[in-house]
């Protein structure tokens, strides 16, 4: 997608450069251009998780609040904007089955607000930090899949006419990637757990 940043590049990724925008200067039409990149794409990307249409899109609504709230947490040292976007709708998923009941869109909170707790951010920064590890990690082929299935919000057909690869090679390759993804963070997660608390509070 072209377009001009609101301000000077930073990193040569644009929507790292919005996401430093929006922490930095509170830019509103940043914020614009995220919303309207992202919406679809986090929102395809939950449904395919196994969230429901409805609860898809009141995933999408908070997480894209708590990008605007939390933009003080990205470092873009650790994740891209992408990376830390999709970490972030991905918590949001877990915290809207962890609920019985969910506030509307509507109701969402806007603007400045107090820090997290210290918990809240170590577990952020924590949950973006596996997940580019784990995505790293991955073969360069593997991680393309990953990139073009969920990043760019592609068919498996679409991906084989990108790459001129076999839809069962790229079918088989995305299995793999997911497969490989699950298997770090659960590593990562468990490894991270024991600690977290100390470190938190040090």
């Amino acid at each position: 997608m072209n377009r001009t940043p609101s301000g000077p590049a930073q990193t040569g990724d644009p929507w790292t450069d919005d996401l430093l925008q929006i922490r930095d200067h509170q830019d509103q039409q940043a914020f614009a251009r995220l919303y309207r990149h992202f919406a679809p794409r986090l929102r395809a990307f939950l449904i395919r998780s196994g969230s429901t249409p409805e609860v898809a899109e009141d995933c999408v609504q908070e997480a894209l609040a708590a990008v605007w709230h939390k933009a003080h947490l990205f470092d873009p040292a650790r994740a891209s904007a992408t990376t830390w976007i999709f970490t972030v709708a991905r918590n949001r998923r877990i915290d809207l089955i962890r609920r019985d009941r969910h506030p509307p869109p509507d109701d969402l909170p806007w603007g400045p607000k107090a820090d997290p707790e210290p918990l809240d951010r170590l577990a952020l920064r924590q949950e973006a930090d596996r997940l580019a590890i784990a995505m790293h990690a991955l073969p360069l082929a593997q991680r393309r899949m990953v990139e073009h299935a969920y990043w760019a919000d592609m068919t498996h057909s679409e991906i084989a006419a990108r790459t001129g690869l076999p839809l069962g090679t790229v079918k088989s390759r995305l299995r793999l990637a997911l497969g490989r993804l699950r298997a770090e963070m659960d590593c990562e997660g468990a490894a991270e757990g024991g600690s977290a608390r100390r470190e938190a509070w040090a």
